[in-house]
């Protein structure tokens, strides 16, 4: 620990997924997961692992970089990447990760993952005002993710649509990203939804929630 959080308790400690160039990598490739411990004002680069799964090595592989993974992170239970999906996002969730899609440098975002973090756990008011899907007919919306992380990319899919889909009062919801969130798929599958998605320009998906008939 250094000298500067010497005697505050009150710290926080986030892990990234960086790629090459030191910017926010994707879950499925290889990067440097490195954690962040909050001191002071600023982070401060702390332990660092090499973390590569090859796809060829099926689940046994994949359950042996997973344990290793987890017993590197240790207490720390707050994971970012660019993009977060397939076994490794489950395998996250499963432990007890709250897991924050970012883009950038993480001097460029981990003051917005733990404070977005804080605010979670305390259901305190949140920092910026989170934007809400727009009734475009009645029981339609519509939202842009892509468009509000691109002004604000701390601000995650789960803070902006979560408490939406979990109320389950809408028929149609079609969301623009630029890519599909993991998480979506299971809460709406619970919420009586189907999931649709398709492309609709570069780096870009429309993704569609509709309510399915009773009885499905």
């Amino acid at each position: 620990m250094c000298k500067k959080c010497e005697g505050h308790g009150d710290t926080g400690e986030v892990a990234v997924l960086l790629d090459a160039d030191g910017c926010s990598g994707r879950f499925g490739e290889p990067g440097t997961v490195v954690v962040y411990r909050k001191c002071g004002p600023s982070f401060t680069a702390g332990r660092e692992m090499e973390l590569a799964i090859d796809p060829e090595g099926g689940l046994a592989e994949l359950r042996s970089k997973m344990g290793d993974l987890m017993q590197f992170l240790g207490t720390c239970r707050i994971f970012a990447a660019q993009s977060a999906s397939g076994a490794m996002y489950f395998e996250l969730e499963k432990a007890g990760c709250s897991v924050w899609e970012v883009s950038g440098r993480p001097d460029e975002f981990l003051d917005g993952v733990l404070k977005g973090e804080e605010e979670e756990e305390s259901a305190a008011a949140p920092a910026v005002e989170i934007p809400v899907p727009v009734e475009v007919a009645p029981g339609r919306f519509f939202i842009s993710i892509k468009e509000i992380q691109g002004k604000a990319p701390f601000v995650s899919s789960k803070q902006v649509l979560r408490e939406f889909i979990c109320r389950a009062d809408f028929n149609a919801l079609e969301v623009i990203c630029d890519h599909v969130p993991p998480w979506i798929g299971m809460e709406a599958e619970r919420r009586g939804y189907g999931v649709e998605a398709r492309p609709c320009g570069r780096n870009e998906v429309s993704l569609r929630l509709t309510r399915m008939p009773a009885g499905r």
